[in-house]
């Protein structure tokens, strides 16, 4: 397997504009580990990392922002037994590193012991790093980032003369690299990228405006949408919700378009996770082996997908990460769960400190045509949700409240947009009746699915 080893004065460093090479990441970790064990620390572990863009913001034809951003770090944690101390620095000289380890151990000296503290046992540390594929410096200049969101935004405009004004459009070109070591063995860092180009546009005047957005997001810039189509895209979507209508109050079936669907998942793995299940404030509580969601569902989650937006070859603790099933068939697999809640849960960590990996929901009731239109076909006569406001969703018991806008669809086709409506269930029960997920997949950072159709819920109108 290759490995992520960009040398310091490597030309990607270089185009990514970084200030600091991996070697010296690695003598600053080294010395901050050395400084611990001198002072008496048991374990402990260092982070060394820094992340620089460039950021362009354009309204109606005009320039507005040009930000450049550039943050560096270092992070030390200590452990003194079962006493655990944190401090951080953006200095990177050797004093104020000296100055950092000590903080973090005067902190630990006088922290409440905690059984669940400590690094990862030895045998969870990722033992490989193989290269997936995450770093795709742009040296994109500033002139160019506002050439690209001219067009995005001037394509929006070009949709419609009833696209009237704009929120803007923007673009964003974003690299950062870090080097982590602890004192049980672990050594592992790489850099990685993000890029992105959105839009906002308004259709219509006065009482009866509306908004939309569209973006492109992709670690490779040479994989982003191009500028035009993300502009017209929006424009469509904004002018598809123009003379938007209020409905009386009704029970119906609901279908989340795909960009919403990932909210849906967001909240089963907040359920499923460590922090949730050992503080008992998660909806599904010892829910491993439960029916949670129908048969024909699955959940896989693969944190090797090359150049995926969640990918990584260990978790924030070095742990490392492997592809599995979280759900299958319905039944709950496995939860998300870091070394320390791990601990608290009596279980063993699954590889997700800082949270889960590229996330898969899929339905074995899926065939290939069964893309938006076919999905509102199965809708049938109900809601389909394109925008969902406010944060209605009680973790603890799983009630979910949330305004909504979209269409109301009849026998299978779009009728007349809506607005002002409010959507309600509980979330175990919305799981338990997902009828249908679309072939008509989108990514959303590290989730993946397709349009939810839900069998029935409250719709709230006038």
């Amino acid at each position: 397997m290759k490995h992520n080893t960009h040398s310091p004065a490597s030309p990607a460093f270089r185009e990514a504009g970084f200030s600091f090479s991996r070697d010296f990441f690695e003598s600053l970790v080294d010395h901050a580990l050395q400084h611990a064990k001198k002072l008496g620390a048991t374990a402990a572990g260092a982070e060394a990392s820094e992340g620089c863009g460039l950021s362009v913001g354009v309204r109606k034809g005009e320039l507005e922002s040009v930000e450049r951003n550039r943050d560096k770090s270092l992070g030390i944690t200590v452990y003194l037994g079962q006493r655990r101390g944190n401090a951080s620095t953006s200095d990177f000289s050797r004093e104020a590193i000296e100055r950092t380890v000590q903080a973090a151990y005067d902190i630990a000296r006088f922290t409440a012991k905690d059984p669940a503290a400590g690094l990862p046992n030895k045998g969870d540390i990722a033992k490989t790093q193989p290269d997936l594929d995450l770093f795709h410096p742009w040296a994109v200049t500033s002139e160019q980032a506002t050439e690209l969101a001219l067009r995005c935004e001037g394509a929006a405009f070009a949709t419609s003369k009833k696209i009237t004004n704009s929120e803007g459009a923007g673009v964003s070109a974003q690299h950062s690299h870090f080097f982590t070591a602890h004192s049980n063995g672990f050594r592992g860092g790489y850099a990685s990228s993000r890029h992105s180009l959105s839009v906002a546009p308004i259709a219509g005047r006065g009482a009866g405006m509306q908004r939309d957005h569209w973006y492109s997001s992709m670690r490779n810039a040479a994989d982003l949408a191009a500028p035009e189509a993300v502009g017209r895209y929006a424009a469509e979507r904004a002018l598809s919700r123009l003379n938007a209508r209020k409905i009386p109050t009704t029970q119906c079936p609901v279908l989340f378009e795909s960009t919403l669907a990932a909210g849906l998942l967001g909240s089963f793995v907040q359920a499923i996770s460590g922090g949730a299940l050992y503080r008992k404030s998660s909806f599904l509580p010892d829910s491993l082996g439960q029916q949670v969601f129908p048969k024909h569902i699955d959940l896989f989650e693969d944190p090797h997908i090359p150049g995926g937006k969640g990918s990584s070859p260990f978790d924030d603790e070095g742990v490392r990460t492997k592809a599995r099933h979280v759900v299958k068939d319905g039944v709950v697999q496995g939860y998300f769960l870091s070394t320390y809640s791990a601990r608290k849960l009596g279980m063993k960590t699954t590889g997700n400190a800082g949270g889960s990996h590229n996330l898969l929901l899929t339905s074995s009731k899926t065939r290939p045509g069964d893309d938006l239109p076919a999905m509102l076909k199965k809708l049938g006569t109900g809601l389909f949700v394109i925008e969902l406001m406010g944060q209605g969703v009680n973790p603890v018991t799983g009630d979910y409240s949330r305004g909504a806008s979209g269409f109301w669809v009849e026998n299978g086709e779009i009728a007349y947009p809506v607005e002002e409506i409010t959507i309600a269930g509980n979330l175990k029960q919305m799981f338990k009746d997902i009828a249908a997920i679309g072939a008509d997949a989108y990514n959303y950072g590290a989730k993946t699915v397709g349009s939810v159709l839900v069998k029935r819920m409250k719709v709230a109108g006038s």
